[in-house]
């Protein structure tokens, strides 16, 4: 992989959105989002304005959440939020997708919702988070087609709230699934180089984690030794595995568990071992 720090860097959407988050987290965020030169910092719409203007002056992008974390508001709701944080500075919006109205097959409804968003937020781009923790493979092809037609600019896995956050599976499922015509960014769990390169190996252009400083850290002596590529047992890194089952819809529970029981490259089965 032809990756260097820079690169890499500019791949990071350096991230808080913890709910107790104080104004002092933010200016540290942005602090280390300048130092480090990342993509973006990624936080919540209260804050837009604060962090906006702590990085006017850089590169770096202020990126901000919306209908977040459930994404189950009303679509008018999401389009005027997302109006309102561009008003503010923010240049890029990741939105919660309507997961319920999806996993009903109410298309009409999650397309409408996507678009409104996409339609409120001009020139800033527009992320749409699956959280595929909810969905099965099938749904998440449907999901990913649906952005396409709303012109949204990526797609996402997760919000980092939900079942499970991002696998080089989904992440190599939604590139396969957008092509080239759209960007795919993993979000959630991501806290080492290793889990890293894996994503971007497997597709992602994005990336959205609270370790970004660690990340590129790590890279300075990583890129000289290929044990951070080492592979782990294969259920270690399936969404089977990740998952937290508690949080999953039954039904989503049963199809990944019969997932896994098929599965030709599992070293154990993580549902009798």
């Amino acid at each position: 992989m032809d990756l260097t720090a820079e690169k890499l860097a500019k791949m990071i959407d350096h991230t808080v959105l913890k709910p107790e988050a104080k104004t002092a987290k933010i200016k540290q965020l942005c602090e280390e989002a300048e130092i480090y030169e990342f993509g973006a910092v990624c936080i919540n719409p209260f804050h837009t304005a604060y962090a906006a203007e702590l990085l006017k002056d850089t590169d770096v992008k202020v990126c901000v959440v919306v209908g977040f974390p459930l994404g189950a508001t009303i679509p008018e709701v999401k389009a005027y939020e997302a109006a309102e944080v561009v008003k503010a500075g923010a240049q890029e919006v990741d939105m919660v997708m309507n997961i319920g109205a999806l996993r009903d097959e109410n298309y009409d409804l999650v397309k409408r919702d996507i678009e409104g968003v996409v339609g409120a937020s001009g020139d800033a781009h527009v992320k749409v988070i699956l959280e595929t923790g909810f969905l099965t493979d099938d749904q998440k092809r449907k999901a990913c087609l649906i952005c396409m037609e709303a012109g949204a600019n990526y797609v996402k896995t997760s919000t980092g709230f939900g079942p499970m956050g991002a696998t080089p599976y989904d992440v190599k499922l939604m590139r396969e699934t957008v092509g080239d015509k759209m960007g795919v960014k993993a979000a959630g769990g991501i806290r080492s180089f290793k889990d890293a390169i894996r994503l971007i190996d497997a597709g992602a252009d994005r990336l959205g984690t609270s370790s970004g400083v660690a990340i590129v850290e790590d890279f300075r002596w990583a890129q000289y030794s290929d044990s951070w590529m080492a592979p782990d047992k294969p259920c270690w890194t399936c969404p089977s595995r990740m998952a937290n089952m508690a949080k999953q819809p039954k039904e989503v529970y049963k199809w990944y568990k019969e997932r896994c029981l098929t599965c030709p490259d599992k070293v154990h089965n993580v549902f009798t071992d």
